[in-house]
């Protein structure tokens, strides 16, 4: 028969050392599967250096989600921003009120590729930085950290447009319930220093299918509520409060944002009537007559020296 076990002797029982041997041995395991749990586990994102700069981007290093400065920050502002005069006094408006702590609306801007859109909310942030204004630009990936990022914000002084630049979103994606319920749906109030600029081709975020106009049809084992569907989809474009739409720029705009960005390059008034011929052929090989073609243009053109 195997040897009987000797019964563990009552605490009591155990001598202080070999007691306090023990105690030892269980703090030591204890902090090393600690040490484990924290390597695995995102950690809380901590405060950055505010006055490091006036934008930020919230990313994940080591695990762990932080504000990183931007430390070269686009130049432009509202004067370069040509053909989009009405989009852009929409904008500046309700930036104003917003860090004069006046209501405003979170913003979704959306139309044609390269027509200033994001370049629309970098100049709104040159405008106001000095009064208070700051950016902080999250990727489609990271918006379910929302909730995490906004409770962060709460509190400080500065006024924050947190950024989502070229927005959309397939079916069951996370980010979309996440944006969704921070905008308008959470329990808890969004943070009143706070509000969201996104950009999108899309004027929904979402894509739109000619099959599911099929579903307002009463089909047998169809829905019960058809138009549900298209509800769904419309549902996160309309919790933003201003909607702002860019359109494809007309010949004369695109070249008067061509003269624009020739001068700014150190491009002579002689040359500049010159390459707008050139322009046009260039932007007709691109298939675009935008904003940023007309930048990409006078680029090529000012570096080889009107050649």
């Amino acid at each position: 028969m195997p040897a009987a076990r000797k019964p563990t002797p009552p605490v009591a029982q155990i001598p202080a050392a070999d007691l306090a041997l023990q105690l030892a041995a269980l703090f030591t395991r204890a902090h090393v599967l600690l040490d484990r749990l924290e390597a695995v586990l995102p950690a809380p994102a901590g405060e950055p250096d505010w006055s490091a700069s006036t934008a930020f981007r919230w990313i994940s290093k080591g695990g762990r989600k932080q504000l990183a400065p931007v430390r070269n920050l686009s130049a432009i502002s509202y004067d370069d921003l040509i053909g989009i005069d009405d989009q852009r006094r929409r904008v500046e408006r309700n930036t104003r009120q917003f860090v004069q702590g006046k209501p405003a609306n979170n913003v979704l801007i959306t139309g044609s590729r390269g027509t200033g859109k994001s370049s629309l909310v970098k100049a709104s942030l040159n405008k106001f930085a000095r009064q208070g204004l700051r950016l902080i630009e999250v990727d489609k990936a990271d918006l379910i950290d929302l909730p995490e990022l906004t409770d962060l914000l709460a509190g400080r002084p500065e006024r924050f447009i947190v950024f989502s630049d070229d927005l959309s979103f397939e079916e069951g994606e996370a980010g979309y319930k996440a944006l969704k319920s921070v905008l308008d749906g959470s329990v808890s109030a969004t943070a009143d220093n706070v509000l969201i600029y996104a950009t999108s081709n899309r004027r929904h975020l979402m894509p739109e299918y000619l099959q599911e106009n099929l579903s307002y049809k009463h089909l047998e084992n169809g829905e019960i509520h058809p138009g549900e569907v298209v509800e769904e989809k419309i549902s996160l474009s309309e919790r933003f409060g201003l909607w702002v739409s860019f359109y494809p720029y007309s010949q004369d705009d695109y070249l008067r944002i061509v003269a624009h960005w020739l001068a700014a390059f150190g491009v002579a008034e002689k040359q500049r009537d010159k390459a707008l011929q050139d322009a046009l052929v260039w932007a007709l090989e691109r298939g675009s007559r935008s904003g940023r073609v007309a930048w990409q243009f006078a680029r090529d053109y000012a570096g080889r020296g009107g050649k």
